[in-house]
């Protein structure tokens, strides 16, 4: 029965992908998100409504435009799949509080597929034009602090009060990459990146927030030589390389998969 429910949600966040690809080309353009019929971005044709089925119509129309057989970008189709695998995993990160409250489920899972269909949008308009948009962040950052108001475990009640270390969590993060952006002028780090770690310490709490930090630097430090070593000198150390996806990337690995660096390095007896 969970396996029908799992490929429905994951149905359900390939159509919300759809509509988070329209936000990501939409945003900030001066054309409005929720009004105007999606048309081919290279010949302007207007699409119809089997050209719009989530990654079914890009496997099925070869990635082209069946006007201009101008190569579709990959894009569609990737943040199509990532939201429906994401949703998926949400619905069964809270899978034990289904079995305790379905009040509470249904709750956590419209939060958090909320929460992150954001942070997927902010990576991949971050990829594309080195900026992390505020009205985004200030809403993930808003939602993310609402989450340490709702009891995640199922047990009790639906609301609980936070502890001090919940609440300030978030600026105690954000703090030093604040200054980090102050003191450099904004050379080392954006000011979006401090707001974006803001978020993700009410989001995650101590131990996940700081697994997280340390995982994109270690992520992106990876990426960022290997792009160096493969781009033939197009990349130096000084290039500018957006660190929202590295960041959103540790906090999908902290979240669904539980990862925590001081338990690993305790294991490992460091």
């Amino acid at each position: 029965m969970y396996i029908i429910d799992f490929i429905s949600i994951f149905l359900l966040g390939t159509i919300i992908g759809s509509f988070l690809n329209v936000v990501i080309y939409r945003l900030n353009t001066g054309k409005t998100i929720t009004n105007g019929r999606s048309i081919c971005m290279t010949c302007n044709k207007h699409l119809r409504w089997y050209e719009l089925i989530p990654v079914f119509s890009f496997l099925i129309q070869s990635g082209k435009c069946r006007r201009c057989h101008i190569t579709i970008s990959h894009q569609y189709p990737l943040v199509e799949l990532i939201t429906g695998v994401v949703f998926a995993l949400i619905a069964y990160h809270f899978l034990p509080v289904l079995l305790l409250s379905l009040t509470s489920y249904v709750l956590l899972l419209v939060l958090f597929m909320f929460i992150f269909s954001l942070l997927i949008v902010i990576a991949v308009y971050d990829i594309r034009h080195k900026i992390i948009p505020d009205s985004l962040v200030y809403l993930f950052a808003f939602l993310s602090f609402l989450s340490i108001f709702i009891n995640q475990s199922g047990i009790g009640p639906l609301f609980i009060k936070p502890s001090l270390l919940s609440l300030f969590i978030g600026p105690l993060f954000a703090l030093p990459f604040f200054l980090i952006w102050l003191l450099s002028r904004g050379r080392a780090m954006g000011l979006g990146d401090a707001k974006l770690i803001l978020g993700i310490g009410w989001m995650l709490g101590l131990y996940f927030g700081v697994s997280t930090l340390v995982l994109a630097f270690w992520i992106g430090s990876v990426v960022s030589i290997i792009m160096i070593l493969i781009s033939h000198s197009k990349l130096s150390m000084k290039s500018e390389i957006p660190f929202a996806p590295f960041l959103i990337l540790g906090t999908f690995l902290a979240f669904f998969f539980s990862l925590d660096i001081f338990s690993l390095a305790s294991f490992f007896n460091l």
